[in-house]
């Protein structure tokens, strides 16, 4: 898949490609197609959903990839938190509730 910015229309004003490369980079992995439909997923979501809620949004993740296994494949794809990183990625903020800060991501 080529990455574009143009491939991301719900990608927030202050987001880039090279952002979500630069957080995987730091969190020790390589962006790939899986990842960046979850980045557009997520994107998408946040744009339609004003305050996001951590388990309407865990819900849309299992539907949206449910056919690869939903949140568990999610949670083998990114093991830190498939919401929590993956809002990382994305330029969006983490939902509340989706990390504990004494033990870290749980979603």
């Amino acid at each position: 898949m080529r990455v574009s910015i143009d491939s991301f229309p719900n990608a927030p004003d202050d987001w880039s490609i090279q952002d979500a490369e630069a957080v995987a980079k730091t969190d020790g992995f390589t962006m790939t197609d899986d990842h960046w439909e979850l980045v557009n997923a997520l994107q998408e979501y946040y744009k339609k959903v004003e305050h996001p809620k951590l388990r309407q949004l865990k819900d849309a993740l299992e539907e949206k990839f449910h056919g690869q296994g939903g949140m568990k494949y999610l949670h083998q794809m990114i093991p830190a938190g498939p919401v929590a990183e993956g809002c990382r990625l994305a330029g969006l903020n983490v939902p509340a509730g989706a990390v504990d800060n004494s033990f870290g991501s749980v979603a």
